[in-house]
Parts: structure tokens; sequence; C-alpha cells
């Protein structure tokens, strides 16, 4: 599976995968010229995107979305986040649908995308984990307070892509009124290096997986911390970066 993270953190997320001979976007939060230009850039055509999956409806999630209509992009998403989506064309709307709680999967030929529960404050927000019908199995998890038991259950795969948005500490003494600090550290904000460590050493069984963080905030965290924490994390765990697993800031 190729991974290319087009653009990460609060300015916008997008994240373009290839497998199975088709690409997916997992969000599309930055401007669509923009996203046409990146993915030109890693040798992609922006027509011959497959689907473009939505985990919330939040601006730097969806503000590209205009390339959806540009190119008849099938556009997917829960029932919820469908409330603060507008722009897209309804023939290109697909919502997820749910069985007895849990998302039926979408079936693209060759690859399936299996989105499932996530915690923030939108709608009815996903993650996703992609399978292909050989190859490895990828999960994306952006914006999110927690990480349950279900949601780690849907993860396991050989490739991460998972947010590390804050240092806790950064987040306490940083000039953010005490509103904004309470939600992101609150069950339905964003993900500390520290959660998502922990998520690591309960999902990584060390066989070469390849570990992207994600979603870093440019004012209450650091690339060297996040990386510094989660490898600190899986050494605990007997697991050594470049030998056990991969890992790649972004």
């Amino acid at each position: 599976m190729k991974v290319d993270i087009l653009a990460s953190g609060s300015a916008g997320n997008c994240i373009a995968l290839t497998t199975a001979g088709k690409t997916i976007l997992i969000d599309a939060g930055i401007a669509k010229t923009k996203i046409e230009k990146r993915l030109l850039e890693v040798a992609i055509r922006p027509d011959s995107i497959t689907a473009i999956f939505i985990t919330h409806a939040h601006g730097d999630h969806t503000k590209g979305l205009p390339l959806a209509n540009k190119y008849g992009i099938p556009v997917y998403a829960t029932v919820g986040e469908w409330k603060g989506i507008s722009g897209v064309d309804e023939r290109l709307r697909r919502t997820l649908e749910t069985r007895y709680g849990d998302y039926e999967p979408s079936y693209l030929g060759g690859v399936t995308v299996y989105p499932f529960h996530t915690h923030h404050d939108s709608y009815e927000p996903v993650g996703y984990a992609i399978e292909p019908d050989i190859g490895p199995r990828a999960c994306v998890v952006f914006d999110t307070g927690k990480l349950d038991n279900d949601m780690l259950a849907m993860m396991e795969g050989s490739i991460y892509i998972i947010e590390a948005n804050h240092d806790r500490d950064m987040v306490a003494e940083s000039n953010y009124p005490d509103s904004v600090k309470a939600r992101v550290l609150s069950d339905l904000g964003h993900l500390s290096n520290e959660q998502t460590a922990a998520a690591l050493t309960e999902l990584i069984r060390g066989s070469g997986e390849q570990i992207y963080l994600t979603h870093l905030s440019s004012s209450n965290n650091m690339p060297t911390l996040a990386e510094a924490t989660v490898k600190a994390a899986l050494r605990r765990k007997g697991f050594l970066e470049g030998t056990h697993y991969h890992l790649e800031v972004v």
C-alpha cells in the first residue's frame, strides 16, 4: 500500500492511500487546488481518485471537497457528518450505513473500507480501516479524545496513521483559554502523545509495522517530543524503531 500524506495538522488534513489499483482519499481538508497539486507531486492524477472518505465535518477535514464535484468522485460520510457538509453534488453523496450499531463496510472492488466510531465534538465522527484483498491493512484515526477497546480491535493491521496532537503539559501551560484547554484534553478532543503511545503499545507486534504520527498541534507539540514519547513506550515493550517497526512524524 502506498501512503501519501498530502496535508496534516490544524491547517488541514488529507491522505491518499493507493492499493489494489485504486486511490482513495481520507479527508480533504485543504483547498482543492492544493490537493490537485500535491497529488500530481506524488504521481497521482486527480481524475483517478476512486472515492473520498470523510472522518468528520470540521473544515480542516472538508475544505477541499469541491474536488469531488470537479472530478465526479463519490464522497462517503456518516449520516451525522453530512449535516455539516455542504456543496457536494447530490449524485456523489454516499452515506455510511449502520447495522446493529456497527458500520457497514464499503466495497470498492479489491479494497474494503471499514468505518468505526471515534470520539470527537462533531456529529458522528469515524475512523477507517482500509483492507485490500491482498496486501497490508491500514487504519486512519484523526481527531478523537480517546481510544476504546472497540476502536483498538478495528485498528489492528500493518500501517497506522494516527494523530499525536499534543503534549498535555504544553496545553496546560499554553495561552489557550481554559475552555479550549478543557476541550482539547477532554474525551471529545484530541489524542495526546501519551495516549497515542499507549495505544500503539497495544497494537504493535514488532513485525515491521509502519507508523505515521499526524495532526500534531503547531502550538502544543513538537515532532521530536511526539516521536520520543512513542519510541520510549515501544522500547519498554522490547520494540526498537528500524528493527521492529518504522516511524514517521508528519
